[in-house]
């Protein structure tokens, strides 16, 4: 029996929001009143990522001065540079830059001759310590094509709460499981994309497993995929034994587990903290992950596991 690394390694769960702008950029409040209003919804931590383009100066965000006993940031930025299949320019997470981090020539949105590629600035990011995300692959219009070329990214944003409310393109399951399937070893990670120009905040965020509420132990935490993603639901254990995977969690109505193709299979009911989905459907799947579903609707996921 072996269960997900969230739920052995040291620690506890701290929650946080890996993705949120600010007047630095293109939201309306100012860094400051961003990082009160995370902190006093009952975040443990956030990353402050405004977009990296010349237009706004090329902002990584000093939040130190906003952290508290009980509430930490993250410095980092969302990336832009080079040209997607659609003509459109790369949007890269980055949580855990330096301030130092040098700029891209990336005067505005639309992409310039010259330029770093997706692939070359998200590399770079890693280099330079931060934890990668492939950003709203849906809201993109990012094609399977696009997601092949960046090689070096730790996880794909998997719900995105400003796309989901601002153009009901929330997700990049697609993408993530087809990458999975071609035996890529990423994570899944929910984010707010937060501009407080509409309800795109509080709706989907990180809990990270790691043994302090300190940016080093937590982006260590991101890297190595101690953490599962949540609009609500709170998983407790998933667990892999010879012929099931074995989930504890909140009070929910579903527990499905998903693999390769069309592998999947679902346990419903009514407050349901325990589930054990048998594993004869994915006996030819490389992986398995797990989703919950409460009786409103929100869910939670895990990370994969590899067979």
């Amino acid at each position: 029996m072996t269960s997900l690394s969230a739920f052995t390694a040291p620690g506890r769960f701290w929650r946080g929001n890996l993705h949120t702008h600010s007047t630095r950029s293109d939201g309306v409040l100012s860094p400051e009143e961003v990082c009160r209003r995370y902190r006093d919804e009952g975040y443990d931590f956030l990353a402050l990522t405004d977009h990296f383009v010349g237009r706004y100066g090329y902002p990584i965000i000093d939040t130190r001065p906003f952290r508290t006993n009980s509430f930490t940031t993250i410095l980092g930025a969302e990336l832009h540079s080079g040209a997607m299949a659609n003509g459109e320019l790369w949007h890269i997470l980055a949580v855990g830059l330096p301030e130092t981090f040098a700029p891209s020539n990336s005067p505005d949105f639309q992409p310039v001759p010259d330029q770093e590629t997706g692939a070359e600035i998200a590399q770079r990011a890693v280099d330079a310590g931060a934890f990668v995300a492939i950003a709203h692959p849906q809201w993109s219009g990012l094609t399977l094509a696009d997601a092949r070329t960046i090689t070096s990214a730790h996880a794909v944003e998997v719900y995105n709460t400003g796309c989901a409310e601002g153009a009901d393109r929330p997700d990049g399951f697609a993408i993530a499981d087809l990458l999975l399937s071609e035996g890529r070893r990423l994570t899944l990670c929910a984010t707010d994309d937060a501009h407080f120009t509409e309800p795109d905040h509080f709706g989907g965020w990180v809990m990270v497993k790691a043994e302090a509420n300190e940016p080093e132990a937590l982006l260590a935490a991101l890297k190595a995929g101690h953490y599962y993603s949540s609009q609500g639901p709170e998983l407790r254990d998933v667990r892999i034994t010879a012929d099931a995977v074995e989930v504890e969690c909140t009070a929910v109505r579903s527990v499905i587990v998903q693999g390769a193709g069309t592998a999947a299979k679902a346990v419903h009911g009514t407050s349901m903290t325990r589930a054990s989905i048998p594993l004869d459907r994915f006996r030819n799947s490389p992986w398995v992950r797990v989703s919950v579903i409460e009786a409103g609707g929100k869910r939670a996921w895990s990370n994969p596991w590899f067979f």
